[in-house]
């Protein structure tokens, strides 16, 4: 009798790990640009997700008194909060923002490091991120750093100490999907430390493509936020990231010039 393997589940049997904790989903959602705080509540839900990134500088998670906070929709005890430095064009703005988070979510270490140099392009300012991060490292943060997808830096960035390395599949909010996949893959064939695509993914296809790739997993805001169906579009990023994984870790089979058939005529009967 031939016995039936059952199917690895990604979800349960292959956690995420992000500074030694094990999350379940893969897919980690900024919370901008929704039109409330419920579509941001629905979307976060259909995602799955259990980290959720805030931008310190644009949303309130109570430094603003009296006015609508963040937590009371995706309260803390639910999610791990990413709060991260978007808007920050130096180190110091970087640091100084980062340090704000941690004292409004009482010592919350974790945070996602990008320090911009261009209004234009939002390419990330490679030596300013460096010296932040070496920075936040000795101050006791955990740093999750958003860098380009050059394989130097990215192991430059594992070296200093970051407890993850987010390359950009392509510039923040164009949904131009992963501009150069050889670059990722080569910086997951390098790593230690986890590999998260972030800034770039437009549709479910992209995040399933970072997933096929062998990356940890995929930050996105802009693709869900932005879609004419948030909530709809949450829901498909969460299985395309599961079936992604799923597809790399079952092993696809190798690119051929030309056909090789289903059915080989070899050992047939007639």
């Amino acid at each position: 009798m031939s016995t039936v393997m059952k199917p690895t589940t990604p979800t349960s049997a292959d956690p995420l790990m992000i500074d030694g904790v094990a999350y379940h989903s893969r897919l980690l959602v900024g919370t901008g640009k929704y039109k409330d705080m419920d579509e941001t509540r629905l979307a976060v839900e259909a995602s799955g997700a259990e980290i959720v990134t805030v931008a310190i500088r644009r949303t309130n998670i109570g430094q603003n008194a009296g006015e609508p906070s963040l937590l009371d929709v995706l309260p803390p005890d639910r999610y791990t909060y990413l709060p991260n430095t978007a808007g920050c064009y130096s180190e110091a703005d970087a640091v100084r923002t980062c340090r704000l988070a941690r004292e409004l979510l009482d010592g919350h270490n974790l945070v996602k490091l990008e320090v911009l140099g261009d209004e234009k392009t939002l390419f990330p300012d490679i030596t300013q991120t460096l010296s932040a991060a070496e920075t936040l490292i000795q101050d006791g943060f955990k740093v999750m750093v958003y860098t380009n997808d050059d394989p130097i830096v990215a192991r430059r960035f594992e070296e200093l100490g970051c407890v993850a390395v987010m390359p950009l599949a392509a510039p923040i909010g164009s949904g131009l999907g992963i501009r150069n996949p050889y670059n990722i893959r080569t910086i997951v064939e390098n790593a230690s430390v986890p590999i998260l695509v972030d800034a770039g993914v437009g549709c479910a296809s992209d995040a399933a493509i970072a997933m096929e790739l062998g990356c940890d997993g995929v930050l996105m805001n802009t693709a869900i936020a932005g879609a004419k169906d948030p909530v709809l579009m949450a829901a498909a990023m969460k299985k395309a990231i599961e079936a992604g994984r799923e597809s790399y870790l079952a092993g696809r089979i190798p690119r051929k010039r030309f056909a090789s058939a289903s059915s080989p005529v070899d050992g047939t009967f007639f």
